[in-house]
């Protein structure tokens, strides 16, 4: 997942920003209905190549969080 499918989810994370952000400017209504059409299709490809990755871990639950492990649960 770090390669192809990250790099598609930061480009659609931020088609989505520059859409929303064209959507607020005087910007020709064809462009922002092309963009909405394309945003539609690349959205759920997003969504189908994150959940269809071929992505395996070794980590489970009993790991708890890489940043906040389980010792220091009773300090806060």
């Amino acid at each position: 997942m770090k390669n192809f499918v990250i790099k598609l989810v930061w480009f659609a994370t931020g088609f989505v920003f520059i859409f929303t952000g064209l959507c607020q400017v005087k910007t020709p209504l064809t462009l922002l209905m092309s963009l909405f059409l394309i945003g539609s299709f690349l959205v759920p490809f997003m969504v189908y190549k994150v959940l269809t990755d071929d992505y395996t871990t070794f980590k489970t639950f009993k790991d708890w969080y890489e940043d906040n492990p389980t010792e220091t649960l009773d300090e806060e």
